[in-house]
């Protein structure tokens, strides 16, 4: 779990960690933070509908990549809260250096609801919940896709017992293994989709400062990060448009700086190499080049008007994880960071859209952090 208190004292950096965990620890009725496998609803209505949860580039199904548990304290109707990011599977959406191939779902809810009791559940034992063959949410009655876990109300026409999100899936369900089973007695409801990222426990603990090692130099350049980039940084994000105009010098100090952020990223998460994902609601994200940062104006105010603040980022170690390599392109990314509304408005159990911004390394440094 990873809880929010927006109080005085500076915001604590939390990481987390993959690790290995029994599958019902991994449901909904435990609130999981988890990587791969199928989503863990949270709410069990107002899911996102299909075309929500589509690549915005090549318009195919994204796959769950994971979810974090994160209520905040003192604040009733994000008693329970999670943030939930799939991403594309297709190597070729990640070529360009923009988000538009992945997404991000806020859910909330309060302590009293209709999903789960007032008191937590038992950490230490399992629980005998429908929702453990994820073909039916409990309650909603909402149908899953048998592929992935998201919506999906197309049956199997010849034995009607499972269901897809659309043809793409349930295509795929076939070859794997319906093509044999469907009609039979021995319909698989526990083999894993070749479709899913594999499934871990995404386990946290604060970052030591101890640890961090922080010398004067290294605090000057965090107090940088927090704005929206020093000028060398914003020289270096109009450099493509200007490059007619632009000398050899004004390219060095570009190269330099960038050398400089990425050095700055691998001495920061040396003490914790295998670290995941960073957590620090209302901080700010530890980029990996000084290339490609958001601006103020580039980060949207929640519908609500409220504006969207830095809560987590996803770091690129987790691809080791994703058995994601293979000749030629690749799923790929810098790091991931995830803003939110300021103030977790309150969406009636709706999955509610929050803003990505997706960073990736610059040059040949990427290899050293991916496959460290």
């Amino acid at each position: 779990m990873m809880s929010s208190d927006r109080g005085e004292s500076p915001a604590e950096v939390v990481l987390g960690f993959l690790e290995e965990a029994e599958p019902w620890r991994l449901l909904s009725p435990q609130f999981p933070s988890k990587v791969g496998g199928k989503p863990a609803w949270l709410s069990r209505r107002g899911l996102p509908s299909l075309p929500e949860l589509e690549c915005e580039r090549c318009r195919l199904p994204m796959a769950f990549l994971l979810q974090v548990y994160a209520p905040i304290s003192g604040q009733d109707r994000s008693f329970h809260r999670s943030l939930l990011l799939f991403c594309c599977k297709t190597p070729e959406c990640y070529t360009l250096n923009d988000s538009s191939c992945m997404k991000v779902f806020r859910s909330q809810l309060p302590r009293r609801n209709e999903f789960y009791p007032y008191n937590p559940p038992p950490e230490e034992e399992p629980l005998s919940d429908p929702e453990s063959d994820q073909r039916v949410l409990p309650i909603s009655g909402v149908k899953l896709c048998w592929v992935c876990g998201c919506p999906g109300n197309k049956a199997c026409s010849r034995c009607h017992t499972v269901t897809y999100c659309g043809k793409n899936h349930q295509m795929l369900h076939w070859k794997h293994t319906h093509k044999k089973e469907c009609g039979s007695q021995e319909v698989s409801l526990v083999t894993t989709s070749p479709f899913l990222f594999p499934e871990t426990e995404l386990v946290t603990e604060p970052e030591e400062e101890e640890k961090v090692g922080k010398d004067e130099d290294t605090k000057k350049d965090e107090g940088e990060e927090e704005g929206s980039g020093t000028q060398t940084d914003v020289d270096c994000l109009s450099l493509a448009e200007t490059l007619a105009e632009t000398d050899l010098e004004e390219m060095a100090m570009c190269e330099t700086e960038d050398i400089k952020v990425f050095q700055r990223f691998k001495k920061r998460i040396a003490p914790e190499p295998h670290q995941v994902v960073r957590y620090i609601r209302g901080g700010s994200p530890l980029w990996v080049s000084s290339q490609h940062i958001p601006s103020d104006q580039d980060i949207p105010q929640c519908t609500c008007g409220a504006k969207r603040t830095f809560e987590f980022q996803v770091m690129p170690q987790l691809l080791n994880s994703l058995h994601v390599d293979s000749t030629g392109a690749s799923i790929d990314w810098g790091t991931v960071a995830v803003y939110t509304c300021s103030v977790s408005c309150n969406r009636d159990d709706q999955y509610f859209p929050e803003f990505i911004w997706k960073q990736d390394f610059s040059s040949d440094p990427h290899a050293q952090i991916k496959h460290s």
